[in-house]
């Protein structure tokens, strides 16, 4: 699990060091550096699978992020010219702390280390292996079909950064039980010190109470159910051709629709489907990034997906959200108050822009949730939106 990251002079952040908990919730206005974040462990991820982390490098351009230049990637008042990233992380029950310092080579893509952390064990960490899932803000839509990716998949257990191989993934996984995608793999392996078997009681409070089973797909139509109620799923493969179809009925009981093409349901239930499937799916001691979850969600399907995502960190994983939704958050509150997710499992991070002898910089300001479910401290824009709309709404109308 991350505990800490500290960036220094990289994109808008001069020095920010980060707590990381199960749970950790980014918010801010746009363009306050909450993607940046992210950025920062996606370009250590991309840097390690094109192996030249391990040669104390930085790739700024891949399949997971691309930054442009080191001019694009350095803190524009950098008063030296570097890049840091400092991660603290558990490994075998042991604190491991690594950190990258990166020269600046302005018109370099691939930035070299002037210091190179002892990196032996970093294969067995979760951000640079295979329980791992990373789901983008740009999501695949509605498809009639997805692609088989049989390594990518079978052998990695990927969903695709935008959710492309989701289809491919449930018919492979659907009659799994939940929390445990993957383990067989991990024992196999023999790195079982960081990856335990969810017991039957972590499987129960992530497992929906509706749902017929704790098999992978029994719970994905559940909680798929709370955004589009009745929501079945049926799944068609094609090895022939390398194809897999997907189409969804609605229903309640034996009162079933037709099946309809997912070309003809809409956006809301294909941008959600992959993040319940990674929610649900991932063994404890997975990572998961996920950008704006609430896309293309009603405010109630939203509010579930909070719910979903507290209990999925309270399930052993390790989520990190990027959210411009206060329907996410009071999800994770309710989760809090309900006594399902530990308040002490939740980090809060706002990010805001600040000026200091006329250098702009962003700095995050961290509230902290209570056993109740309150927030100690709201910082001006931190989810007040629609208190303030509602305080100007019952002011008498001026004539």
């Amino acid at each position: 699990m991350i505990h800490s990251l500290k960036l220094q002079n990289f994109k808008p952040f001069k020095e920010q060091l980060l707590e990381f908990r199960p749970l950790t919730l980014l918010s801010g206005l746009n363009g306050m550096g909450k993607s940046s974040v992210l950025q920062s462990l996606l370009l250590l991820r991309q840097s390690y699978q094109q192996r030249v982390l391990q040669r104390g490098h930085l790739a700024l351009n891949g399949d997971l992020v691309r930054i442009g230049t080191a001019q694009d990637a350095l803190f524009e008042g950098a008063e030296e010219e570097f890049i840091s990233f400092e991660l603290s992380v558990k490994l075998h029950k042991e604190e491991t702390m690594w950190k990258w310092r990166f020269a600046y080579d302005q018109k370099a893509d691939v930035l070299r280390s002037e210091s190179v952390p002892n990196t032996s064990e970093i294969h067995e960490f979760c951000l640079f292996g295979d329980y791992f899932h990373y789901l983008q803000a740009e999501r695949m839509g509605p498809r009639n079909v997805y692609e088989m990716a049989d390594d990518m998949v079978r052998q990695h257990f990927q969903l695709g950064t935008a959710g492309e191989y989701t289809a491919h993934f449930l018919s492979l996984f659907g009659n799994c039980d939940i929390n445990t995608v993957g383990l067989q793999k991990i024992n196999t392996q023999k790195v079982h010190q960081t990856f335990e078997h969810p017991n039957q009681d972590t499987l129960e409070l992530l497992g929906h109470p509706k749902a017929k089973s704790l098999e992978l797909k029994d719970q994905v139509e559940a909680w798929m159910g709370e955004i589009s109620p009745g929501t079945r799923i049926c799944l068609t493969s094609n090895t022939d051709i390398d194809l897999v179809s997907i189409q969804y009925s609605f229903g309640i009981g034996n009162d079933i629709t037709n099946k309809y093409r997912a070309t003809n349901v809409g956006f809301g239930i294909s941008y959600t489907l992959p993040i319940v499937v990674a929610l649900l799916a991932s063994p404890p001691g997975t990572l998961i990034l996920l950008e704006n979850p609430e896309s293309n969600l009603h405010s109630r399907g939203q509010t579930k997906m909070g719910e979903l995502i507290a209990l999925a960190a309270s399930s052993g994983i390790q989520v990190v959200v990027e959210t411009h939704s206060d329907y996410i958050l009071n999800g994770i509150r309710l989760a809090v108050h309900s006594g399902k997710t530990n308040h002490e499992d939740v980090q809060l991070h706002y990010f805001q822009r600040k000026e200091k002898q006329g250098q702009a910089f962003i700095d995050a300001v961290s509230p902290r949730i209570d056993r109740n479910a309150k927030i100690d401290k709201w910082p001006d824009g931190f989810f007040d939106e629609s208190e303030r709309n509602l305080i100007t709404l019952l002011k008498p109308r001026h004539m």
